[in-house]
């Protein structure tokens, strides 16, 4: 099961730039921080209507004021859901967003939600080791592959243990935007759904990772949609297929990331998916992040 149609997002008490993740996501450019919060609401309630007016499940979840929590839009990095019930809670780089673990989302995720065995991770943030959910890898589900590249945000000694516990394959590799910088997540430069996996194969360098992910891609029967670095930095790479309740696909994206797309590329994602697009430049420019990160799938 690669997608679903239940999805869950949290609605911020005051969204703001981060310093603290700022350290090591290059894509984050702090705006007015008079009228950063009050865009982002706004964003935030647009994309749920959109969602909702394609008939997807979404639950929304208010975050609180204490402890202050800037990035909470931005649940898929602190936990995901399989569809075998596991809740797997992951390490995380910045200290202020180890503090979205909050009581009222736990309690949500694991009784009502059912999940019925909790993975939990965590404990690598003592020893300096991260892996940020479905942020550092980019999972096919269904074929139970992990796409990872390196960074700050993303150890291979917690990807083992993921990969151990939830029966999964890692593909590790490096990636770095125009400056040369790692990617500080691989949902940046990376999408991968039912039929189509949208990549950045510009980012990877070293030509042996190039080629084995493009082999393990096509050789599961995605079809390669390449952008550039230039498309990732529109965050194009940020991409989700989600599914309506009656199992239509949707790609959702920012409307930046649509606006970004050439028209060929546009077609072979629409052939298979209808496409959602959000306006949500104000919280890509402050959070860094975009549509996809905004999503946390749910599988119960």
């Amino acid at each position: 099961m690669q997608t679903t149609s239940k999805i869950l997002m949290v609605r911020p008490f005051r969204f703001v730039f981060n310093e603290e993740t700022a350290q090591n996501n290059y894509f984050q450019q702090p705006t007015d921080p008079g009228s950063v919060a009050f865009k982002a609401l706004e964003e935030f309630d647009g994309f749920v209507n959109q969602l909702r007016g394609k008939d997807v499940d979404v639950t929304i979840v208010q975050d609180t004021a204490d402890p202050p929590t800037p990035d909470s839009i931005f649940p898929n990095n602190w936990f995901s859901s399989h569809f075998s019930g596991e809740l797997v809670l992951y390490p995380m780089f910045a200290e202020n967003r180890r503090q979205e673990r909050k009581p009222q989302v736990m309690e949500l995720l694991t009784r009502k939600m059912n999940h019925r065995k909790v993975i939990d991770l965590t404990h690598w943030e003592k020893e300096g080791e991260f892996l940020e959910g479905t942020g550092s890898m980019v999972l096919d589900r269904d074929k139970r592959i992990a796409y990872c590249c390196r960074s700050p945000r993303t150890s291979e000694k917690v990807l083992v243990e993921f990969c151990a516990r939830l029966n999964y394959d890692a593909v590790v590799f490096d990636a770095t935007d125009r400056n040369g910088n790692l990617i500080y997540h691989t949902n940046v430069m990376m999408s991968v759904g039912n039929q189509v996996a949208v990549i950045c194969l510009e980012s990877i360098k070293n030509d042996d990772e190039r080629r084995k992910v493009v082999s393990r891609l096509t050789t599961t029967g995605k079809i390669i949609v390449d952008i550039t670095l230039d498309q990732v930095e529109q965050f194009v790479g940020n991409m989700l297929e989600i599914k309506s309740r009656n199992g239509h696909p949707v790609m959702v994206m920012s409307a930046s990331a649509r606006n970004a797309l050439t028209a060929v590329q546009e077609k072979v994602i629409s052939t298979y998916n209808t496409i959602l697009a959000a306006p949500l430049s104000t919280i890509e420019l402050n959070g860094g992040g975009s549509a996809r990160c905004m999503l946390a799938e749910i599988f119960y």
